[in-house]
């Protein structure tokens, strides 16, 4: 099978979507960009290919009118058993490299006392590796980095000692260690997890589907088989002159959001991308193709970044946010939406007795009354209107842009998708697909 891939390379997140030859999506990738977005990109693209694989088994399957229904049985078996093993492997790489740290100069004082401490910390994850991935585990985070800090930092906490090992120097240790973890995964080395999690959900299958396990080993098999030729690249997004390709494969983060957004919602004429770092209004016409546009990145007020500025002031995680704001009773005005000085505002309203609800509730107005704006000067919205980004994800920003759209322009149809987020990587792709056809 002929794909091609686009990659977003965003500020907080860097996403990968994979098309085939007649533009249906196969695999959507997405991890943390960090500092490093070359390691981003590659994660990433990774993530993609392994849920490529995985749609080809659930199409397999699908395509065997005796395993009607096996599917939705096999498919979340065989994610919860990759995860797992996938976690559990770079738990390993993990203890090799926070072994190897722990050998520097600077740790010679604690002889072997701090290569114990690494190994009950390491193998105290391993054993909270499976409720993670548990049949009804919630996890805050998809991300191996977020899991795995979470985990480790917490029992970092409790096991070091303020005149022995610090949780400092764990901390340390931690940090020089995760970014050789994240990477050192190889495409050879993920498919070979898919592999062995195909072979053991086959075999916990077995139980339950006795009659049909040789027919849904057929269609495993089918799947394992298929080649993903991948034929074309398009790069966008915030860090898009990162990427290592030739100037012809990079897009503009405009232009993306723009045919993505029409291939996602063909009616679209106006788009608003509220991602980490900056705001895109958009105008589009028939075709996708962008006629005008503002943008916003002076800095990252209002934008992604500055709600996780926000979530960390809190202590609350990004994805708590936009609920807890929805039990607002009262809207705080907001007269700042700078990051700088985010904390100290915030700050302030808590020690007036205002509730946390109420303040996030301002804040998120506060969010899209400056993407108004940008909406504003860019032509306007026309129905249909499609919201995209990371925030679009949040319901109290959804909430709050509705009601300023239908108090600036009445009634309109508001497009979201689940996968607004690929937005960007979804037009790179489309861009690698066309630029494919042309040439040929």
């Amino acid at each position: 099978m002929k794909v091609f891939i686009g990659i977003d390379l965003g500020s907080t997140t860097t996403k990968a979507v994979i098309l085939d030859g007649k533009a249906n999506v196969v695999g959507r990738g997405i991890t943390n960009s960090r500092s490093n977005y070359d390691v981003a990109s590659q994660i990433a693209r990774q993530e993609a290919f392994v849920q490529a694989r995985f749609k080809l088994t659930r199409d397999a399957i699908s395509a065997d009118s005796e395993l009607s229904g096996v599917e939705e049985l096999f498919l979340p078996l065989l994610d919860r058993k990759f995860r797992l093993n996938h976690h559990v492997e770079e738990l390993d790489r993990l203890a090799i490299e926070l072994h190897n740290a722990a050998d520097g100069p600077r740790h010679a004082a604690y002889s072997g006392s701090l290569h114990e401490l690494l190994d009950e910390i390491v193998g105290e994850m391993r054993q909270r590796a499976g409720k993670h991935f548990g049949a009804l585990a919630m996890r805050k985070s998809e991300f191996f980095r977020d899991l795995a800090a979470a985990d480790y930092m917490q029992l970092a906490e409790e096991q070091s000692d303020p005149k022995g090992i610090t949780f400092e120097t764990l901390t340390g240790l931690f940090d020089q260690a995760i970014l050789p973890v994240e990477n050192s995964t190889s495409a050879a080395a993920l498919e070979q997890l898919i592999d062995e999690a195909m072979d053991a959900a086959l075999e916990a299958s077995q139980v339950s589907m006795a009659k049909r396990v040789d027919r849904l080993r057929g269609a495993v098999d089918a799947a394992r088989a298929e080649v993903l030729d991948e034929v074309a690249t398009v790069g966008t997004g915030y860090g898009r002159q990162r990427l290592p390709f030739p100037k012809e494969h990079i897009r503009s983060e405009i232009l993306c959001h723009g045919l993505g957004a029409h291939t996602m919602f063909p009616e679209t004429r106006t788009v608003l991308d509220i991602g980490g770092q900056d705001t895109k209004a958009i105008q589009v016409d028939d075709n996708g193709i962008v006629t005008s546009f503002q943008r916003n990145d002076r800095c990252a007020a209002g934008c992604g970044r500055y709600l996780g500025y926000i979530a960390d002031e809190m202590n609350l995680g990004v994805h708590e946010l936009g609920p807890l704001a929805e039990k607002s009773t009262c809207h705080v005005k907001i007269n700042s939406t700078c990051t700088v000085f985010a904390g100290a505002e915030l700050r302030e309203r808590l020690s007036l007795g205002q509730k946390r609800e109420d303040i996030l509730a301002g804040l998120h107005r506060a969010i899209i009354l400056r993407a108004m704006s940008l909406l504003a000067r860019s032509g306007g919205i026309e129905d249909q209107f499609t919201f995209t980004g990371g925030v679009a994800r949040n319901p109290a920003a959804v909430t709050a842009l509705h009601d300023l759209v239908d108090e600036n322009y009445g009634e309109r149809t508001t497009n979201i998708s689940a996968d607004s987020i690929y937005t960007g990587a979804l037009g790179a792709a489309l861009f690698a697909q066309r630029g494919h056809q042309e040439a040929a």
